[in-house]
């Protein structure tokens, strides 16, 4: 961030992400995952954009429908109508993300699309619908691929957050520097989270003790360890917030270790059981207003 400016992030804490709308709660970033999400109290959704082979923005964790639903494919290769024919619960029972190999009658949800759209592949567009009942929720969005993987689509997404307006509450997120820059050539007045190289750049920094480059982005999207690497502590932590930039940590499915991020003074949490994080939030007196 600049300076002299006020970064809206650093003052909305402790913002609750639901992690793909709460993927161990839900059928992972379906609708019916989402509005469940909105409706228990979560203050953010976070999802995975891709663009389907006719060009329409779709919300999905994978680069293909493998893991979640009964069908297979890579997401860039199918169009709308043969994502909608699909079932995204198909695998989903409470506890994880998927849990394949149960006996059929312990996935609630299985069977109910493609006819009730809930529970397909949903658009983009979709989502921002649901959205718009709930203004103050933020929305985290994050480009799973780019060129030369796929064809590109940052200026899509760009133009479609653009033409619905409210983009004060959305940020935009990669794991690749060059998909976020992209999609601020594009949209430059709409929030970006550090990618991996610039986020690595910062943790670098301040455990060398040097002053951490100059950050566009409005956040660090990080986990809170890698490996046996600890990511998130109190220098990390300071350093951001003394740059005007916010810590949101993924994905914390533990309780104490919600509990002891929000201490550390995180700006958000993102989970996969809002349920659990709401509650550690409402104890803490921490949730986002």
């Amino acid at each position: 961030m600049g300076a002299g400016t006020t970064n809206p992030w650093t003052s909305r804490r402790v913002l609750a992400y639901a992690h793909q709308g709460g993927a161990w709660e839900a059928p992972s970033s379906t609708l019916f995952a989402v509005r469940r999400a909105l409706e228990l109290g979560a203050t953010g959704i976070e999802l995975d954009v891709h663009a389907t082979a006719d060009g329409h923005l779709v919300v999905c964790h994978d680069r293909t429908v493998d893991r979640t639903t009964n069908g297979a494919g890579a997401i860039a290769s199918m169009t709308l109508a043969q994502l909608r024919a699909l079932d995204n619960a198909y695998w989903f029972a409470p506890g994880a993300d998927v849990t394949p190999g149960l006996d059929a009658g312990a996935y609630p949800y299985r069977g109910r699309a493609p006819s009730d759209s809930d529970f397909t592949v949903a658009t983009l567009a979709e989502v921002l619908d649901l959205l718009d009942d709930h203004p103050s929720a933020a929305l985290n969005l994050d480009i799973k691929a780019t060129a030369p993987a796929v064809d590109p689509y940052e200026e899509r997404l760009a133009r479609q957050l653009e033409a619905r307006g409210g983009t004060d509450r959305v940020i935009v997120a990669s794991f690749l520097d060059v998909a976020t820059e992209a999609f601020s050539a594009h949209a430059p007045d709409i929030a970006t989270s550090a990618g991996t190289i610039a986020t690595a750049g910062f943790w670098r920094a301040v455990h060398e003790g040097a002053a951490p480059p100059p950050m566009r982005h409005v956040a660090l999207q990080v986990p809170a360890r890698q490996g046996d690497l600890v990511v998130v502590d109190e220098a990390f932590v300071a350093a951001a917030h003394a740059m005007d930039v916010a810590v949101h940590v993924w994905t914390i499915n533990d309780e104490d270790d919600m509990a002891g991020l929000v201490d550390l003074g995180v700006d958000g949490v993102i989970t996969d059981l809002p349920t659990t994080l709401l509650g550690v939030l409402a104890a803490k007196g921490a949730g986002a207003a």
